[in-house]
């Protein structure tokens, strides 16, 4: 059996000159959360607390960065979906590999040739780069990413540059005709080789980010942003209509509504989050009443371990993983007008009981920063009068209230650090005047462009990619 193209080494070196080839003189420290849905109205409302500055000026940085990268849509893949249709949304598993055990050849396999005839075999925890090859998943995740914040900076700073940016990406993903998405994942998380499949249940995952477009799209609605027309909105709508039905009723979906782990818990986020955005709140709380009192009820033990997450390979990352959904479920519930902050499971435990423990359980060689928004959030939620969450952060990362999530996980004392480094960034934040390409409109499809700031000087904005993607494949190459 030959198949040197495919071997670990050789394809992650191959992958890794690919992703490096294409990255830019500089990269920035972007930061895609697992989840979250931030209150329109807080943002809308625009009471931020004073500790919150230099958040806010993270968040205005981070959306210039972002509209380097953009505009994204499903038609910019090289491989033509199972459908025929590129504008059906498509990616493979990213935790199987090939077998080419019992092919019997006698030369190197073709890529297509170890596609379609070698059987995949399952590698939990162990990320296949060669997924990325078709990267609707982490086009997805980056654009979503960059509606959030160019809608949070938008409301920051006044800027219609950050506006059309967010505007322009949810138009080009769900609908423009050109480059729209079909509302359903068929093709989503498919599994290649002999035996494979279009698409799987595990693919509901790749659009959970949509709870960030909610909220972006609900503080667009709700601050009167004028780019966001009623066409538009009405367009949004439809597209809203037919992927909710798809959620609800096709047979992949409610196989994924099913998965008892993280899998489940963010569908119900998902689900929640459209239906909010879609105007139907009591549908939002019957959804997430069917996980409040279903599988959430068996995702924590009484001391906070969540069994089914501690199981992984990647314990730590699976129990934030999790964290992060079960957080934004009851987030969304709130604002739909159900607290359920102190519902606890079969076994007794909380969302703060499965923060504590995750916050005392070692990360060993995982990511401990995964964990810090979750901290941030529950300290903001259940109360943090003897700083014990915040001074946690403060530890793993001292300059935690320059992070973009401390904006909205408020109100969470930052320990004095915003008045000691009242500069802090100054030399990496934009004016507000700022232009993402080339210094005119702004609509994000350049790969860099330059900025002026207050004083007059230029400044040039180095293009980026999103690390998530890229930390998760350098990790599994370094391994």
């Amino acid at each position: 059996m030959l198949i040197p193209t495919l071997s670990k080494p050789n394809l992650a070196r191959g992958a890794l000159v690919l992703v490096l080839g294409a990255l830019p003189t500089a990269v920035h420290s972007l930061t895609s959360y697992a989840n979250d849905f931030v209150d329109p109205d807080y943002i809308v409302g625009r009471k931020f607390p004073a500790n919150t500055a230099i958040a806010q000026k993270t968040i205005v940085r981070w959306a210039n960065e972002y509209a380097t990268l953009g505009p994204w849509s499903v038609m910019n893949k090289s491989v033509v979906p199972p459908t025929g249709d590129k504008h059906t949304y498509m990616s493979w598993l990213p935790y199987w590999w090939p077998d080419c055990s019992n092919v019997g050849n006698t030369t190197a396999l073709s890529r297509e040739q170890v596609y379609k005839q070698c059987k995949y075999v399952q590698r939990d925890g162990e990320f296949n780069p060669d997924v990325r090859l078709v990267n609707d998943t982490g086009s997805f995740q980056t654009m979503s990413d960059a509606v959030l914040y160019n809608t949070l900076a938008w409301v920051i700073n006044g800027s219609n540059i950050h506006m059309n940016n967010a505007v322009h990406y949810i138009d080009t993903w769900f609908i423009n005709p050109n480059t729209f998405m079909y509302p359903n994942l068929d093709c989503a998380q498919g599994k290649r080789g002999v035996g494979g499949n279009n698409g799987s249940h595990a693919g509901v995952l790749d659009l959970k980010g949509m709870t960030k477009i909610s909220s972006s799209i609900m503080i667009l609605r709700k601050a009167a942003a004028s780019a966001w027309t009623k066409d538009l909105d009405g367009k949004m709508n439809q597209w809203l209509s037919q992927y909710i039905n798809w959620l609800e009723h096709n047979p992949l979906a409610l196989e994924e509504k099913a998965a008892a782990n993280n899998h489940g818990s963010f569908y119900f986020n998902q689900v929640a989050a459209l239906k909010i955005l879609a105007g139907d709140n009591s549908g939002a709380l019957n959804i997430l009443g069917e996980y409040f009192d279903g599988i959430y009820k068996d995702q924590i033990n009484a001391d906070g371990e969540q069994p089914l997450e501690a199981e992984r390979t990647r314990p730590y990352h699976y129990r934030t993983y999790n964290l992060a959904a079960m957080i934004t479920n009851a987030r969304l519930a709130k604002y739909a007008g159900w607290d359920v902050y102190q519902h606890t499971s079969n076994s007794g435990g909380t969302i703060q009981k499965a923060l504590d423990f995750a916050m005392n359980t070692g990360p060993g060689k995982e990511v401990a920063r995964d964990l810090y928004p979750n901290v941030a959030a529950v300290g903001a939620i259940y109360g943090d009068t003897n700083r014990k969450y915040s001074r946690f952060l403060a530890r793993g990362d001292e300059a935690y209230p320059a992070k973009p999530y401390f904006l909205w996980n408020q109100p969470l004392s930052d320990n004095g650090w915003v008045s000691r480094n009242p500069n802090y960034g100054v030399s990496t934040v934009f004016s507000n005047n700022t232009a993402t390409k080339n210094g005119n409109s702004g609509n994000g499809s350049s790969s860099g462009g330059s900025t002026k700031n207050n004083n007059g000087s230029v400044k040039v904005v180095a293009g980026t990619i999103a690390l998530a993607t890229f930390s998760v494949f350098a990790a599994w190459f370094l391994a």
